[in-house]
């Protein structure tokens, strides 16, 4: 049996309202709270490159500039950080993304659910194997969920699926 290819692509579904987190997401997308000094998208990414993908897919709707703004370069707070003395800072800012990943930014025409929104990808990631990550779902693990996965799917093929249980009152 050969090998499955390599997951080089993770797709991020922002594009929702995030209505759960109301009024918290009413002015700021809610994959951009911090959890300490970080946004929820930026541990999202770090571990999807850390488990091998290269082509970072947000699939966004229009109120989601910020996640872009995020994972840009920012010449003029690097410039101001740079004049400050702030070394440290200037390497945070300069470091939130390596510069051999690649961000692709697709606009869901229209909110029509999570299945659509990947759908959305797939002008860019094609037949090729590819991560989904739900970005507010934050999970602390020894060995992160997306490496486990990337290693199963290594080992065996196929495709799968991380998921929990919840309560049904918790469902609608």
């Amino acid at each position: 049996m050969s090998r499955p290819a390599p997951v080089r692509s993770a797709v991020f579904p922002v594009a929702g309202r995030g209505t759960r987190f109301l009024p918290a997401t009413k002015a700021s997308p809610k994959e951009m709270l911090p959890i300490v000094d970080k946004p929820l998208i930026q541990y999202a990414v770090e571990e999807a490159l850390a488990a091998g993908a290269r082509n970072l897919v947000f699939i966004t709707g229009s109120s989601k500039r910020a996640i872009e703004d995020h994972f840009d370069s920012d010449p003029e707070l690097e410039a101001a950080l740079e004049a400050q003395g702030k070394r440290d800072l200037l390497e945070t800012v300069r470091g939130i993304l390596p510069s051999w990943a690649s961000c692709i930014y697709i606009r869901q025409p229209a909110p029509l659910g999570l299945g659509h929104a990947v759908l959305c990808a797939r002008p860019v990631v094609g037949q090729e194997p590819f991560f989904v990550h739900l970005a507010d779902d934050l999970i602390d693990a020894r060995v992160p969920v997306l490496k486990q996965m990337a290693d199963a799917y290594g080992e065996r093929g196929g495709s799968f699926v991380g998921v929990q249980s919840v309560p049904r009152s918790e469902t609608d």
